[in-house]
């Protein structure tokens, strides 16, 4: 074994997961530890002291360039670029962000909690497999499934990335209860609320791009939310190339645009001062207050590097995610494939070849984007589904039977006789023989692996499926039905509904725990944590009636649309926005500070510059 493959294999978590099962659903420990994890590393940032918290505050002058003493901005010697675009640009941009504000190399005092350096520990993941991504590309998307060094750097991409989830979704919990949208800050936080939506979707794509078992379970189960809104007509979860090139150009434009503007929001804006430590009620004295809250820092200040603690995040997570990759690797369970499942599980194969040709298929009878079906249309007073139709038409019969059996036949005399009877027949005797065959093959039976299909009166229909069957053995049906799409042939959307017919499919994802209540889309195969950041999307599908109902996914899409919503726009809805008041774990973040101004107060510490 190659010292590559040790590094990269010293721990195996694609062994059997270990699952919890509680009231309504099941839940991986894989989960469980991340998101305890997640909660711990929270708590240990409110109390564990922060270095130089203690060290002496004092109001900086005016040589030292402290927040109060913002650059002005340039007069203009040339009276005419007064109406210059050019000018008026570069005026308020110095207004509204200045060099002082740009680069500090000053910040408020009350800033002294570990909870802080979540944010710029959110960048620095972001940037660590931003270049792990890069680092991918340069071997192209086989690379990482074939060699090592590729498989290494696939592991380093994951872990980054499992990083940058969990330190933006604690810097998520330390804004909110530091009620980070008061002083005309409301935009901060829509910003920054709308980077984590983005970095959901950008990991998604991630996943569904891994051309491994778990994207293609992932892919199948999210296609019918996509579907029940209308949207998959347009974003196709089993399409590989649409999804990659979201993954790896669209949305990491739109991200890094979107975070862009978030941090410099922060630099215009400034952080968050701290909440006052009892309820202010007088109207008056809140209208000062929200002036104040408003306004830049007029309070003590110390020093802060920003390019430095830049730097030291970049490092820590980068020497993090280097020996989480060669530590625990990343999952890599082969994609399954229709060669495998009728070598496999030949008997389920046949059936479901035959009901693809009969019309009675779950693909056959889906619905729009793919036919005219109603089995999986859903409607909540009207049907997204609908409205949005037909965009990539799929009739089973043709597309997974005959169509590439017409290829076959051109070399083989006996199969084209066959398939010339069938399609020359009249669609009430092709129903019968659809009928009669699927009765028949319920008792199918393998001799030195070749099957036999009790007789029947199906016509032609067991030469077609035998013919089929073959094919799919050879491993030339998965190729076929990929073949049918030009260009690149990225597009799995058949392969992948063909698959989704027969219970083989299936079986492997529930030997898996990604079936059921677990609903795969949350967890990841083996011991891998996944994506526990979807876990408010999943637990719709968990509800006690809801679970059960034919609408479920818009019900599941609605509710978590909601959800958003309401976290958007928490800084604009009276109640919601006042939860940090009434429950104040913002103590925690600025004890330091509290403290110090009851000192203060009470003439214990009586010069504020001390």
């Amino acid at each position: 074994m190659s010292s590559a493959s040790r590094l990269i294999g010293a721990i195996n978590l694609n062994g059997p997961g270990h699952y919890l099962n509680w009231s309504i659903f099941t839940i991986s420990i894989a989960n469980i530890l991340m998101i305890a994890l997640m909660i711990v590393i929270f708590i240990v940032a409110l109390y564990l002291p922060f270095p130089g918290s203690k060290h002496a505050w004092k109001y900086p002058a005016a040589s030292e360039g402290g927040p109060s003493q913002a650059l002005s901005p340039p007069v203009e010697s040339d009276a005419q670029s007064e109406g210059m675009w050019t000018a008026a640009i570069r005026r308020k941009g110095l207004k509204l962000l200045p060099p002082s504000k740009l680069l500090p190399d000053r910040q408020p005092a009350y800033v002294a909690s570990w909870v802080y350096i979540f944010g710029v520990a959110s960048l620095a993941s972001l940037g660590v497999a931003i270049v792990s991504g890069f680092l991918i590309a340069l071997g192209g998307t086989d690379w990482w499934h074939t060699n090592p060094v590729g498989h290494f750097f696939n592991s380093l991409h994951l872990w980054s990335v499992e990083l940058f989830m969990a330190f933006i979704v604690i810097h998520l919990w330390g804004k909110f209860w530091m009620a980070a949208w008061r002083g005309r800050r409301a935009l901060t936080w829509i910003t920054g609320v709308i980077a984590f939506g983005a970095s959901i979707v950008e990991c998604f794509t991630g996943y569904l791009s891994q051309q491994n078992f778990d994207s293609q379970w992932i892919s199948t189960n999210g296609k019918d939310a996509l579907n029940a809104t209308g949207l998959g007509s347009f974003f196709n979860l089993m399409n590989f190339g649409q999804m990659l090139l979201w993954h790896v150009v669209l949305l990491p434009l739109v991200l890094i645009a979107i975070v862009g503007i978030h941090v410099l929001m922060v630099r215009v804006r400034g952080v968050v001062h701290p909440l006052p430590q009892k309820n202010v009620r007088a109207k008056e004295s809140r209208k000062v207050l929200a002036r104040s809250e408003a306004s830049d820092w007029k309070g003590p200040t110390r020093k802060y590097d920003i390019v430095k603690e830049a730097s030291a995040a970049s490092l820590v997570v980068l020497i993090l995610a280097v020996i989480l990759a060669g530590l625990l690797s990343s999952p890599n369970d082969p994609p399954a494939t229709i060669a495998t499942w009728a070598k496999v599980a030949p008997a389920d194969f046949m059936a479901t070849a035959a009901s693809e040709i009969a019309g009675t298929s779950e693909t056959a009878q889906y619905g729009p984007p793919y036919n005219n079906g109603s089995k999986n249309v859903q409607s909540l007073l009207f049907s997204p589904q609908k409205l949005a139709g037909i965009h990539e038409p799929i009739d089973t019969a043709n597309a997974f039977v005959l169509s590439p059996l017409t290829r076959l036949a051109a070399t083989n005399a006996s199969l084209a006789f066959a398939l010339g009877t069938y399609e020359h027949s009249s669609k009430a005797t092709q129903k019968a023989w659809d009928q009669a065959y699927l009765k028949a093959v319920d008792k199918v039976t393998f001799i030195g692996g070749q099957p036999s299909v009790p007789s029947a009166n199906d016509g032609p229909v067991p030469e077609l499926i035998s013919a089929e069957f073959s094919l799919a053995r050879s491993g030339a049906l998965d190729a076929d039905l990929l073949a049918q799409q030009p260009f690149y042939g990225t597009n799995f959307t058949k392969p992948l509904l063909f698959l989704e017919d027969g219970e083989y499919f299936a079986s492997l994802a529930h030997a898996m725990h990604l079936t059921g209540s677990q609903w795969g889309v949350m967890n990841e195969t083996g011991n891998y944590p996944g994506q526990p950041w979807l876990w408010l999307y999943t637990l719709w599908y968990q509800m006690p009636g809801f679970k059960n109902s034919a609408n479920v996914d818009l019900i599941a899409v609605y509710l978590t649309g909601v959800a958003t919503i309401l976290l958007l726009l928490i800084p604009f809805i009276p109640g919601l926005r006042s939860i940090p008041k009434w429950i104040p774990i913002h103590k925690a973040i600025w004890r330091n500070w509290y403290k110090r101004a009851e000192d203060a107060s009470s003439g214990e510490l009586t010069d504020p510059a001390s």
